[in-house]
């Protein structure tokens, strides 16, 4: 995969995008990551990307002809067909993991990160093929969500991960919060680890792995329960929780 991020301020990327999964990623020729300025797609020269927005009001809105050609240029460049350009931008599609799901089945992504007050219109309506939010909530610009975006996409592509089966034990992957992890010591300052989990039963394990998940889901994020179809099995581990919980 090869990511591609358009920002004003391309050395945000360097930390982020150079240490841990990203580096190692990169490292392994798994993902190709560019970043491009707008301001180099400017023709005067004071290099300007932003101006007043029509109609008045507060604050400078970033111009669309730079982003067009900066894409343009990456477009052209990188020949590659299967894309998704996507505007970071606070009133998008909030991110989840079936987002993200469906992020990694592209060859590439152009994530546009705005900033000042925004971004002119017709680069969401033209230029964009979507919009995406992180949250509801403001920032000073695009950098962090992109970087956000690119981080959560990277882990599902094949071989980026250590494991093949971490990333489907993540949080959000099945809709259900993940279970509790514990490693070494068995016993620290009086807090013991599970004894289940110390038991070598694979089965009993997994299905208290599973009861753990549903548990902090419905006591976490019991919305996202609202929207998933429980099997039987689910469905009974949850009668259970509920009825720990009530003492019924």
């Amino acid at each position: 995969m090869r990511i591609d991020f358009v920002s004003l301020f391309p050395e945000m990327f360097a930390g982020p995008c150079g240490h841990s999964m990203l580096k190692r990623a990169q490292t392994a020729e798994l993902l190709e990551i560019n970043v491009v300025n707008p301001r180099d797609f400017t023709f005067d020269k004071h290099h300007i990307v932003d101006d007043t927005p029509f109609g008045g009001g507060s604050g400078m809105v970033m111009k669309p002809d730079p982003l067009f050609r900066a894409v343009n240029h990456i477009v052209t460049t990188s020949n590659i067909a299967n894309r998704r350009i996507i505007l970071m931008c606070p009133g998008g599609y909030r991110l989840d993991q079936e987002k993200v799901k469906e992020l990694a089945s592209y060859e590439q992504l152009i994530l546009l990160c705005g900033h000042y007050e925004g971004v002119d219109e017709r680069v969401r309506l033209h230029l964009a093929d979507e919009a995406i939010s992180i949250g509801d909530y403001v920032l000073t610009g695009g950098e962090l969500p992109a970087m956000v975006v690119a981080d959560s996409v990277a882990r599902m592509i094949p071989g980026v991960l250590g494991s093949s089966s971490s990333a489907p034990q993540d949080s959000f992957y099945n809709g259900l919060l993940e279970y509790p992890q514990y490693t070494r010591p068995r016993e620290f300052e009086g807090m013991e680890v599970p004894e289940i989990i110390l038991s070598g039963d694979h089965a009993k394990i997994n299905r208290w792995r599973h009861k753990q998940s549903l548990k902090n889901t419905l006591e976490r994020r019991p919305d996202l329960l609202k929207n998933k179809e429980l099997s039987p099995d689910d469905a009974l581990l949850l009668k259970e929780i509920i009825a720990e919980q009530t003492g019924g």
